[in-house]
């Protein structure tokens, strides 16, 4: 067990930027901290942040994580596809291990290590859009104390068969690590990627504030998947920002069945004509867990499409969020837009709140966006058990298949039974 060593509040000491890394990033956590110090908390009655529970928002006792050194059980435990192209395992946000089995001339190293060996490349693409629905404060907390996370950079016409996984271990109590992931896929280049969030054990209350950059130049095709399985003591904060050029497809699933409580903001901006966004989302709160999330399809070019799909099934006396907002800018004609969230109210006393809207400021557009919210019904559950199904079993399997729908929909069956596998360990957990 490692020595803790005491440390300053995240939110009170400027954070030192390793002397080893490049000036413009330097400079980069210096306008970052000033800024977080400049911009308001979130307060009750910001419509960024209604229906959060503000109170969860106390990082008063946080302290940066320290590095564990040792990681070989976590290496072990970090198991995800069986073929992978590439696998990188992180624990509180130390680099632990490298298995790269890519194609040469792609660039795929812990950030730290393409800070100093790619550093103007890193630096063309690093956080090129700012935070825009309410998280600003914390994606500059995360910018003025990040010091490591994942550099990807596919070069144009390379095509990864299998993904590329990243794993991140947590561990510490009231401490915070600031993972970021940059993946650029280049021109007509394709490639997957799955990032896992995890507790080291169950009793640490963790904060995690991620920020991921994905970026699809002309033609691309690139898919990013999370998986967050945080301990139930733990929170998280991330902010996933796709930019989609002409003829290019971003796709990005989240999983959410661990933390206390989590916000997600997912942003895809469609920049070019026949640029296609997929944003998809599986959530299965249960006790008093809350998930707070929120999107934004920003439709800046004419002939692109977007589509979201995310479901939740709330179980006990969970809560979760949904505000999206499809906006299509003047001029992006012929846009094709949607946007659905499903609640399956697996108890009395869960809540689910859903706030889809639309913002159009262009002709010939088809846009369409709903939320429901129900139960199972009795008719449901009887067909099982005249199947000689019980009731419980009924209820989960039910619920199981409203989440595949959505799972099936990344079209890539070693991902889809990762994420599969990673979901029915949480509902092995519940009672319906």
């Amino acid at each position: 067990m490692p020595t803790a060593i005491s440390q300053p509040s995240i939110l009170t000491e400027a954070p030192r930027t390793s002397a080893v890394f490049p000036a413009w990033f330097a400079r980069t956590q210096e306008t970052a901290w000033t800024s977080f110090q400049q911009t308001a908390a979130p307060k009750r009655g910001d419509e960024p942040w209604r229906f959060s529970s503000l109170k969860e928002l106390d990082f008063s006792a946080t302290t940066r994580a320290e590095f564990l050194g040792e990681a070989s059980e976590l290496i072990q435990r970090s198991k995800g596809l069986e073929q992978f192209s590439a696998k990188f395992v992180f624990v509180n946000d130390g680099f632990s291990l490298a298995i790269n089995h890519l194609p040469k001339g792609v660039i795929c190293m812990p950030l730290a290590e393409a800070l100093l060996s790619h550093s103007e490349l890193v630096e063309q693409y690093f956080m090129r859009h700012p935070a825009t629905l309410g998280s600003k404060k914390f994606t500059d907390l995360h910018t003025a104390h990040l010091s490591n996370g994942m550099f990807i950079h596919v070069p144009a016409g390379v095509v990864i068969e299998h993904p590329i996984e990243i794993f991140h271990w947590v561990q510490g109590q009231h401490q915070a690590t600031f993972p970021h992931t940059l993946i650029v896929a280049g021109e007509n280049a394709q490639v997957r990627v799955i990032e896992t969030f995890q507790s080291i054990n169950e009793r640490d209350a963790t904060w995690t504030i991620a920020v991921n950059d994905l970026i699809a130049e002309k033609g691309a095709n690139l898919q990013y998947s999370v998986v967050q399985a945080l301990n139930a003591e733990s929170k998280i904060i991330s902010v996933n920002a796709s930019e989609i050029s002409a003829s290019a497809v971003a796709t990005s699933f989240q999983l959410h069945i661990g933390a206390a409580w989590a916000r997600s903001e997912s942003i895809c901006r469609l920049l070019g004509e026949e640029s296609r966004s997929y944003m998809f989302a599986v959530s299965v709160p249960s006790h008093d867990q809350e998930y707070d999330l929120r999107t934004f399809q920003h439709h800046v070019s004419p002939g692109a499409y977007s589509d979201l799909l995310y479901k939740n099934s709330l179980y006990d006396e969970s809560r979760t969020i949904f505000s999206g907002l499809i906006s299509v800018d003047e001029g992006a004609h012929r846009t094709d837009a949607y946007q659905t969230c499903r609640n399956l109210l697996m108890s009395n006393a869960c809540e689910a709140n859903s706030m889809p809207g639309l913002e159009i400021n262009a002709d010939d557009v088809k846009c369409s966006h709903g939320s429901t919210s129900s139960q199972i019904s009795e008719e449901e559950i009887f067909y099982l058990r005249a199947r000689g199904i019980h009731s419980d079993t009924a209820r989960q399997l039910i619920a199981r298949g409203f989440s595949i729908e959505v799972i099936s929909r990344l079209d890539h069956e070693a991902s889809e039974a990762y994420i599969l596998r990673m979901l029915d360990e949480k509902f092995a957990t519940l009672k319906s």
